[in-house]
């Protein structure tokens, strides 16, 4: 299912795989796949004009070219390294795309659209690390994403807890993770929009796989009975 908001449509694929396309044309993907979870399993538009991939779990050569069109840039955490995952041998440089490493916490113009990056990351002392007690995704190993596109911005956080400075974030569209496990849970999800008070929610990041499970419906009711609008992309 397809949400339209101002002037962006917005579909989400599973786990964080999310296509904006703006009204003069532009179209983003975050995250896409990666094909080992089913993510966007038989789909070849190679429409995308940005790439944007948040952190190493979420870097998959193969989803990158079915979405990108030949002259798309492709803008990667700078921490991606294609030699400690296992199912990819392809490092982001040989992609036949131009390619941009980013920090967490930069900002730039790519063409008409605005982005910044922000750090994304769990606390070694909360509650979504390891059996060993240490963070799924540990500090400085990946960002979040804000993209302005035709006058929306909006924001996909990448793999993290609910940060402090995420309450300071002042953008239109927030697409949280509400799968727990690696990332903040719905209950945490819902909270932090309540405290951001964006013009629209709509979660990202669960029912790909066991660890991610969540009750979407909750949350939205949860969400909504904050005063902060929520939708589902119903796959």
């Amino acid at each position: 299912m397809t949400v339209r908001f101002g002037a962006v449509t917005v579909d989400w694929f599973g786990l964080a795989s999310v296509r904006l396309e703006g009204q003069t044309g532009a179209v983003i993907y975050a995250d896409p796949g990666p094909e080992a979870y089913g993510v966007l399993e038989g789909y070849e538009p190679r429409d995308g004009d940005l790439i944007l991939v948040s952190h190493g779990h979420h870097y998959d050569p193969d989803s990158i070219r079915r979405v990108a069109h030949e002259d798309a840039i492709v803008v990667v955490h700078e921490s991606i390294d294609a030699r400690e995952i296992d199912r990819v041998d392809e490092r982001p440089e040989e992609l036949p795309h131009e390619v941009e490493r980013v920090r967490a916490d930069e900002s730039f113009v790519l063409g008409p659209l605005d982005l910044f990056t922000t750090p994304a990351y769990n606390d070694p002392e909360g509650p979504h690390v390891d059996e060993h007690g240490e963070p799924h995704h540990p500090e400085g190993e990946g960002c979040g994403f804000a993209v302005t596109v035709d006058g929306v911005s909006a924001f996909w956080p990448g793999d993290t807890d609910a940060l402090p400075f995420h309450e300071e974030m002042r953008i239109d569209l927030f697409l949280p993770p509400i799968g727990g496990t690696f990332t903040m849970d719905r209950h945490e999800a819902a909270a932090l929009a309540e405290r951001i008070e964006p013009d629209l929610v709509l979660p990202v990041h669960y029912d790909t796989f066991e660890a991610i499970e969540a009750d979407a419906d909750a949350f939205v009711v949860d969400v909504a009975n904050r005063n902060v609008p929520v939708v589902l992309d119903e796959r």
